[in-house]
C-alpha cells in the first residue's frame, strides 16, 4: 500500500497562522517570569500589555531629551495610553505590585534602571514628594 502525503492526510485542517507580536518582548527575563507575566495579563490585562508598556517607557527614556525636559511644550492630549508616559508607568507598576516576588525582583531591576535613566536626563525633575509618584506630575 502506498504511503499518503502528508498533506492529504491533514486534509481539511486549517494551516495555524502565527500571529506576530506588536512590541517587543522584555528583554533579559527569565522564562519563569515570563510566564508569571503571561498568566498575570490573561487574567487582569490583555496579551502584551506589560511589553508594550515596557518598550513606550524604553523609548522615553532613550528617545529625544526634548520629551523629558520639557513638559510644557510637549503634545499631550489627555487620552490614557495615547501620548502620555504616566500611563505606561502607571502600568508597570501595578504589574510590579501584582507578580510574585521573584518575578517582581526581576523586571523591577529593568524598570528602575529605565527610571534613573530618565530621572539623570530630565534635571527639571524633581523627586521630593513622596505621596506621589514622580512620573505622574513630572512628566
Amino acid at each position: 500500500m502506498p504511503r499518503r502525503r502528508p498533506s492529504a492526510l491533514r486534509g481539511e485542517v486549517p494551516a495555524r497562522h502565527v500571529r506576530r507580536r506588536r512590541y517587543p518582548s522584555i528583554d533579559r527575563l527569565s522564562g519563569s517570569c515570563t510566564a508569571d507575566l503571561g498568566r498575570l495579563e490573561r487574567a487582569r490585562f490583555w496579551p502584551e500589555a506589560t511589553a508594550e508598556a515596557f518598550w513606550h517607557w524604553k523609548a522615553l527614556a532613550h528617545g529625544p531629551l526634548r520629551r523629558i525636559a520639557d513638559p510644557f511644550t510637549a503634545q499631550r492630549c489627555g487620552i490614557p495610553g495615547c501620548c502620555d508616559p504616566a500611563y505606561f508607568r502607571d502600568h508597570l507598576e501595578a504589574v510590579l505590585h501584582a507578580l510574585p516576588k521573584k518575578s517582581s525582583r526581576e523586571l523591577r531591576a529593568l524598570v528602575s534602571a529605565l527610571d534613573d535613566k530618565i530621572l539623570t536626563r530630565g534635571k527639571a525633575i524633581q523627586v521630593d514628594n513622596l505621596d506621589v509618584p514622580w512620573w505622574r506630575d513630572q512628566l
